[in-house]
């Protein structure tokens, strides 16, 4: 079973995991009024338990700049869901967050239990499977050690002149993550993908977690 939106924002919120800050649209005439709360750019994406990969089906809207997009967008992203019969909790409304993408994982193994990934998000996980993997539990410094070792750490140490990305932001998160599945061992499977971190901090704007039903 999934985690709904809510409960897994509450999760989180036990943790002290950073998720972007979020809001969830159930009715059209709350676009406009919730768009002040957080300000333009903005993404939209839909939230449904019905569903594993939102990208996949046209359920996320990017760098929406302003009211006439907002509408648009969420008008295009409910029509689209109502076409394939999903259950819709609603969509979320999102400050667009700039950096790179980043993947932390977790997997349920019968033996050795909660088995956590740290990987490049968003494509580079498919297409290079540029990963590092460790069992829980997971401190600071083996959390490091994840994240120097995949080939493409280079990229977030930063390269052509940009700056690194906030290394020490990705480790606490994937330390808490690990601490949070051994505590909760109804969660079988884990997904953040992506986190988008820059040189000042990791924020974590997509999030998918299985339990046990």
């Amino acid at each position: 079973m999934q985690l709904d939106f809510e409960k897994t924002k509450k999760l989180f919120e036990r943790y002290k995991l950073p998720l972007a800050r979020s809001i969830l649209i159930k009715k059209p005439e709350q676009l406009i009024k919730l768009t002040k709360k957080i300000g333009f750019p903005l993404v939209l994406k839909i939230s449904s338990v019905d569903i594993i990969h939102k990208s996949d089906i046209n359920g996320v809207k990017i760098g929406i700049e302003n009211k006439e997009e907002l509408i648009k967008a969420y008008n295009e992203i409910i029509n689209n869901m109502k076409k394939r019969r999903v259950k819709i909790e609603g969509v979320l409304m999102q400050k667009m967050e700039e950096g790179k993408e980043i993947i932390i994982g977790v997997k349920r193994d019968i033996q050795f239990g909660p088995v956590l990934l740290f990987g490049l998000g968003g494509v580079f996980v498919e297409a290079l499977r540029d990963i590092s993997i460790r069992i829980a539990p997971v401190d600071k410094k083996e959390a490091l050690n994840m994240i120097k070792e995949i080939k493409g750490y280079k990229i977030l140490e930063g390269i052509r002149g940009e700056k690194a990305v906030n290394i020490d932001a990705l480790a606490s998160i994937i330390t808490k993550i690990s601490n949070m599945v051994l505590k909760n061992k109804k969660i079988i499977e884990l997904d953040l993908n992506p986190i988008i971190v820059n040189d000042k901090k990791a924020t974590i704007v997509d999030a998918r977690i299985i339990v046990e039903s």
